[in-house]
Formats: structure tokens, C-alpha cells, sequence
């Protein structure tokens, strides 16, 4: 009844627990959430979904930037493998001859350039030359004695003269002492006439004699005839098997010794 409701007495531990002037609540009725409270919930929210969009960003851009720099390896790798292709299939002196290719090519635009100046050209290089490389390429070209063969017999007494007179020793007291004797006359012109006058000292001729002995035995060493003997077996056909057999006898004839005693005796097996 309504009036008894209102005369009825309230528990005072649910008064405890609602609080004073709060109306209790029946516990199947829902809880109500302020307006306020809300949207205070909702802002957070908000910031991590903006911060998780900017890191994906960052993440993507960075994955941008490894692709590309994969690419660009990848590239500058083909053009390495290829240009390393390139110089295997090349000659093993390629690098030798193309300096050398340069070199000659910049020689030949100088000496276009001097011509047209009107200079000597070999003159204008040995200006651009230190004192120091011009000795050092001296000193190479006096160790240089290349033996080329025989060509002709003018080539080889030139050589020979070349030899004997690197080998010649100068005396300068006697130098001194012929200069002073003769005076200007040891310096001849087209006019002089100085044939006949020179007499050779006895230490100068024995000197000459055992060059010349030296150079007899040295001569003999390198052309030495093979005496012909008239009781040596003919075993060979021609001049060239004999050769051969003399290189077989040489290199297995110790091996081959037995056998032909028993052939020239008649007792082989």
C-alpha cells in the first residue's frame, strides 16, 4: 500500500551504502555512466591510434628506402660482374699494351704540336727530363748488351770492337805525358798527319798479346771441330741418323752395352 510504504522503516546499513539523499537502487536496474567520463576514455584512445598509424608509416618508408638501396646494389653488382666478365675474356697484357696504346698516341700529338711550331721534337722531351731519370736510363742502356745472332760479319766485329774496348783500361800518366809531347798536335785535325809516328811501348804490345791469346782460347771453346774417326763402326744411314744414334748412345748406351757385345759375339738369347 502506499501509505504503508511511506511509513516503513528504511535499514540503515543500505542507508550506510547509498549515501545521505541518494535514493537506493534495485540491483537488477543498469549503472549509468556520466556523459563526461566518456568521452575522456575515448581521447586516449585516439593518441595510440595515431601513434601506431605514424610508426607504420616510419616502418613503410623504411622499407622504401631498403628496396630501393636493393635495387641499386643489385644494379651496381650486374655492372660489376659484367664489366669483370669484360676483363677476363681480354688478353692477360691488355692493361700493358693499352698504356702503352695511350703513351704512343700522346707521343704522336706532341710531335704534331712541335712540327707545327717548327721545333725538334726530340730536343723538347729531353726538356721535360731530370737529371736523375736521364742517368738512371743511361745506366739501363750500358747494362743492355742483347745478343741478336749473327747477321753479318760488319755487325759482329762492331760487337767485338764494342766488347774489347769496354775492357780497355786508360793509363793517364801516359796520357798526360803524350799530350804534353805532342802539345797541340795530339788533338788532330783533317790536316794532320800523325800516321807512323806512334811507336807502341813494349808493356802496351805484350798487353795486346795476351788479349789476343784470350780470345783465341774463348774462339776455340765455342767452335770446336769434332775429329772424324775412320775406325768408329758406320751404323748410320745419313748425317742425321747419325746424330740421333750418338744422342740414343749418349743417353742409354750404358743400359744397351751388354746387349751388343752379345750381338757382335754371337752369344745373344
Amino acid at each position: 500500500m502506499p501509505g504503508r510504504e511511506a511509513h516503513e522503516p528504511r535499514d540503515p546499513a543500505a542507508v550506510r551504502e547509498i549515501g545521505p539523499g541518494r535514493p537506493a537502487s534495485s540491483p537488477s536496474s543498469p549503472r549509468q555512466v556520466p556523459v563526461g567520463s566518456a568521452e575522456e576514455g575515448e581521447r586516449p584512445l585516439a593518441g595510440v591510434v595515431v601513434l601506431a598509424a605514424q610508426k607504420r608509416e616510419q616502418r613503410l618508408r623504411k622499407f622504401r628506402e631498403l628496396h630501393l638501396k636493393r635495387n641499386e646494389a643489385r644494379k651496381l653488382n650486374h655492372q660489376e660482374v659484367v664489366e669483370e666478365d669484360k676483363r677476363l675474356k681480354l688478353p692477360a697484357n691488355w692493361e700493358a699494351k693499352k698504356a702503352r696504346l695511350e703513351w704512343e698516341l700522346q707521343e704522336e700529338e706532341k710531335k704534331k704540336e712541335c712540327a707545327a711550331r717548327g721545333e725538334d721534337y726530340e730536343k723538347v722531351k729531353l726538356l721535360d727530363i731530370s737529371a736523375e731519370d736521364a742517368e738512371r736510363w743511361e745506366r739501363k742502356k750500358r747494362r743492355k748488351n742483347p745478343d741478336l745472332g749473327f747477321s753479318d760479319y760488319a755487325a759482329a766485329q762492331l760487337r767485338q770492337y764494342h766488347r774489347l774496348t769496354k775492357q780497355i783500361k786508360p793509363n793517364m800518366e801516359t796520357y798526360e805525358r803524350l799530350r804534353e809531347k805532342h802539345g797541340e798536335e795530339f788533338y788532330p785535325t783533317s790536316n794532320s798527319l800523325l800516321h807512323g809516328t806512334h811507336v807502341p811501348s813494349t808493356e802496351e804490345i805484350d798487353r795486346m798479346v795476351i788479349d789476343l791469346e784470350k780470345q783465341i782460347e774463348k774462339r776455340d771453346k765455342y767452335s770446336r771441330r769434332r775429329p772424324y774417326n775412320d775406325d768408329a763402326d758406320i751404323d748410320y744411314i745419313n748425317e742425321r741418323n747419325a746424330k740421333f744414334n750418338k744422342k740414343a748412345e749418349r743417353f742409354y748406351g750404358k743400359y744397351t752395352a751388354e746387349i751388343k757385345q752379345n750381338l757382335e759375339r754371337g752369344t745373344a738369347v
